[in-house]
């Protein structure tokens, strides 16, 4: 997983950093390797933006949040993240398990019929 942090019009601190790292350790739990996480924080009109992007080799996600802390924007912008990962992992589980139960087993129909004893039938609804 690469992660890769960009500040516009905001200084970079190591509080900043530490925290960004925590959160996209907490999206890598989501992808089992080449993952690129790309942060863009910045502010804009007094608000705190925050901007995620996670890139694959299959997917790409995309979410932002604005609110008066960068701290808040990081936790609703991850959230955001989170609630797109895992509907799509629910989509994708789910499709699994519908392909696997669908087997459908065809007989031939001489063999489906030969197993049944036709006289023992007939003699008990009589």
């Amino acid at each position: 997983m690469k992660v890769t942090i960009s500040f516009k019009h905001l200084d970079h601190t190591p509080a900043l950093d530490e925290r960004i790292h925590q959160k996209s350790q907490k999206l890598a739990k989501y992808f089992n390797g080449n993952t690129k996480i790309e942060w863009t924080c910045f502010v804009k009109e007094g608000n705190h933006h925050a901007e995620v992007s996670l890139k694959g080799p299959h997917f790409r996600y995309h979410a932002s949040a604005h609110t008066d802390s960068m701290y808040k924007s990081f936790d609703q912008v991850v959230g955001k993240i989170e609630k797109q990962l895992s509907k799509k992992k629910g989509k994708w589980k789910n499709q699994i398990h519908k392909s696997q139960g669908a087997e459908i087993v065809i007989m031939d129909p001489e063999e489906a019929w030969a197993s049944r004893d036709t006289d023992k039938d007939y003699e008990d609804v009589a």
